[in-house]
């Protein structure tokens, strides 16, 4: 890395093809307190991101030599790492794609430097609790505790393990789906509107776009429902939000 760099920052690896904008977002993060690194094309992208290994990385779409949504697949199959894709689109399919291949979010051009600073500060953060978590569950395994779960109907999840079963089926969710999914089990029955969703599990208070929540549940919804179209879990309460059914399927 580097020897500029101060070591106890967290570094953000910024992919855009135009100038204008890296040099901007760069002042921006800097000004933050941030170590930034800079990519102009999406294969330098994943060269730096693989070496240097960055905390976050705001990544652009349209990028020459390799797409962004390419770029995004490539690295989260390397190593997981908070990605903000930035588009210049404002098309939903773009979005909900760019989130399917593990982006954790996105922002449409022209942005809100300040709106995507906090959006920076709010995936960093959810890293940290996550990783707090984790250590704290590995405590509570080697203390030997007894088993941390939450069972609702057919839905059954293991806190410890990070693991969720449908019908003793194990079900393969990203941590993110997991802890939408968590969030409403723990208070099964109960509609939990999408700003609370969006403020609780990803940490925005003002800036989030909450069609977020909604192409996250229907991810969820995907690996967990027999029917999608006609949801038993995860139910949608119209115009309010979501909350987990407290029956079975049968």
């Amino acid at each position: 890395m580097d020897e500029n760099f101060e070591s106890n920052q967290k570094t953000v690896l910024v992919v855009d093809d135009e100038i204008a904008i890296v040099e901007l977002l760069k002042h921006h993060l800097t000004l933050e307190g941030y170590n930034v690194l800079e990519a102009n094309d999406g294969l330098t992208a994943i060269e730096i991101a693989t070496e240097k290994r960055p905390d976050l990385i705001l990544l652009d779409i349209m990028l020459p030599k390799l797409d962004g949504l390419s770029v995004c697949k490539r690295i989260k199959n390397t190593y997981n790492v908070p990605i903000l894709m930035i588009t210049a689109k404002d098309t939903e399919i773009d979005k909900i794609l760019g989130l399917e291949l593990g982006a954790d979010d996105y922002v449409t051009k022209p942005f809100s430097t300040r709106e995507l600073m906090a959006r920076v500060k709010a995936n960093l953060r959810k890293v940290e609790v996550n990783n707090l978590e984790l250590k704290e569950n590995a405590k509570a395994e080697a203390n030997k505790k007894p088993e941390n779960k939450i069972v609702v109907g057919d839905l059954s999840l293991d806190l410890d393990r990070f693991e969720v079963r449908v019908k003793n089926q194990v079900i393969d969710l990203t941590l993110r789906e997991f802890e939408v999914l968590k969030f409403l089990a723990l208070q099964p029955g109960q509609v939990v509107t999408r700003e609370v969703l969006l403020e609780k599990v990803w940490g925005y208070e003002y800036y989030g776009d909450i069609r977020t929540v909604d192409v996250t549940v229907r991810r969820i919804r995907e690996k967990i429902e027999r029917d999608t179209s006609a949801p038993k879990i995860l139910i949608t309460k119209r115009g309010v939000g979501y909350y987990i059914a407290t029956g079975s399927e049968d």
